[in-house]
């Protein structure tokens, strides 16, 4: 089990504030898997745009939220290291809950293809150990 920090992170990624998704990567398996954490905040401008009731972090950046960690998967493989990821397609997303300030949001993102330059992978988003999001990616590295 391989944990990065934020810094390692940035190091793989390209992505930064306010984009940049993921505050650690808690288990990696390069070219195969990837679980990140993302601590839902309040002070985060989508979320406080997204609702003066009931605000919640917006579904399709949860989405993104898993690229990113697939990415992380994808970009550490001696393959890709030091190339960049980019999304090349959703498939079958479906949502099923809410992360809302105070969550933690659980992301896991399964490669389940890799050929030449295009990965796909199976993502879920979870907030206490409930599925809230599901999507197939595709990722592109140029």
């Amino acid at each position: 089990m391989t944990e990065l920090k934020i810094d390692e992170i940035q190091k793989i990624i390209p992505h930064r504030y306010p984009m940049l998704l993921i505050d650690r990567v808690i288990d990696l398996v390069p070219g195969k898997k990837a679980e990140a954490i993302h601590c839902v905040s309040f002070s985060e401008a989508f979320v406080q745009a997204s609702s003066d009731t009931d605000p919640v972090f917006p579904s399709p950046l949860i989405v993104e939220a898993m690229a990113q960690t697939g990415a992380v998967a994808l970009l550490k493989t001696p393959d890709f290291a030091g190339k960049t990821a980019y999304f090349g397609g959703i498939q079958k997303a479906v949502f099923k809950g809410q992360a809302r300030p105070g969550d933690q949001l659980l992301l896991k993102t399964e490669l389940t293809k890799i050929r030449r330059n295009i990965g796909v992978g199976q993502g879920v988003a979870l907030v206490n150990n409930q599925v809230i999001a599901e999507a197939e990616l595709t990722f592109m590295i140029g």
